[in-house]
């Protein structure tokens, strides 16, 4: 099953949202350190969104921004290409 990431960024509420799917109310939530949230499914563990907070903050300082979480990133193919 292919897994694509949507990123969408709220001007209003500064936060950049990361999704591998939409979020759900039953979804549990996990700050993971420097104002970055995890939304976790509840039956696998498994992170399906991320929120980093204060997101246009991030982009003016002198420093990488490392988001806290391992990740299995692999190019998605057109069949037949």
């Amino acid at each position: 099953m292919e897994t694509r990431l949507t990123f969408r960024y709220d001007r209003e509420a500064d936060i950049l949202h990361i999704d591998k799917c939409p979020p759900y109310a039953t979804q549990e939530s996990e700050e993971l350190g420097d104002e970055v949230i995890a939304r976790i499914n509840p039956g696998t563990n498994e992170i399906e969104n991320l929120e980093v907070l204060f997101f246009s903050t991030r982009l003016l300082r002198n420093e990488l921004f490392d988001l806290p979480v391992a990740a299995d990133l692999r190019v998605a193919r057109k069949q037949g290409a």
